[in-house]
């Protein structure tokens, strides 16, 4: 069975379709500059063509999907310049609710957490990385909501495709989630004794070292593409 094959639930087609195409270039089944042919995606998710077309629509408003002139729409290459502004947009945001969070937690919110991290480290015992970015970005968003910083929060997940592109590169690297489990670990220990500042620090650290691997694997993907 194809991995875009859709099963119905009780969402709409269209919104089972974005979930599904998302994913497979958010994951790697599909790479940047790979084109993405209308014909040959209907034949693999069992869908319309109008589907298709106003998904990739979709996709391209969220940064994934771009149209290039004579090929129609591709994968959007990652590029090194907006990749670091990403990450610099994620650091100050993070970092400021991550501040703000510590400074607001409760012993049920601590719990909800660590639930979600035992999940996290679970998944990455597994090797099952679509579930480590699935549990990842629910982490965040009680994060976020604890800290009341919704607008925030907004524009965070307004990045949210683009975010887990990058997160999917850095946490498949050699070690990575031995590492990442520290970080984030050493962020939630922060929230827990309501220390606002090394909250605040720990999560800055962690963006800088993703930030590092990401355009590290970036250059070497370049490199061997020349």
């Amino acid at each position: 069975m194809s991995i875009l094959k859709i099963e119905r639930t009780t969402k709409t087609l269209r919104e089972l379709t974005l979930e599904k195409l998302r994913g497979a270039i958010v994951q790697g089944y599909f790479r940047p500059g790979d084109r993405l042919v209308e014909r040959t995606l209907c034949d693999e998710l069992g869908v319309s063509r109008t589907v298709v077309r106003e998904v990739l629509r979709h996709l391209e408003t969220e940064g994934l999907v771009e149209i290039v002139a004579n090929q129609g729409p591709i994968v959007a290459r990652l590029d090194p310049e907006q990749v670091q502004e990403i990450y610099e947009l994620r650091g100050l945001l993070e970092a400021y609710a991550a501040r703000a969070c510590a400074e607001q937690s409760t012993p049920e919110l601590v719990k909800q957490l660590r639930k979600i991290r035992k999940m996290i480290e679970d998944a990455f015992a597994k090797r099952d990385l679509a579930r480590v970015l699935e549990q990842t970005e629910v982490f965040y968003d009680a994060m976020f909501e604890c800290a009341r910083k919704t607008v925030t929060l907004t524009v965070v997940r307004s990045l949210n495709a683009r975010i887990n592109q990058l997160r999917a590169l850095t946490i498949a690297t050699p070690g990575r989630s031995d590492e990442s489990n520290r970080e984030m670990n050493k962020l939630l220990d922060a929230i827990e004794r309501g220390d606002g500042e090394a909250a605040a620090a720990a999560s800055s650290a962690h963006i800088r070292r993703t930030s590092e691997l990401a355009l590290a694997v970036l250059a070497e993907q370049q490199a061997k593409e020349a």
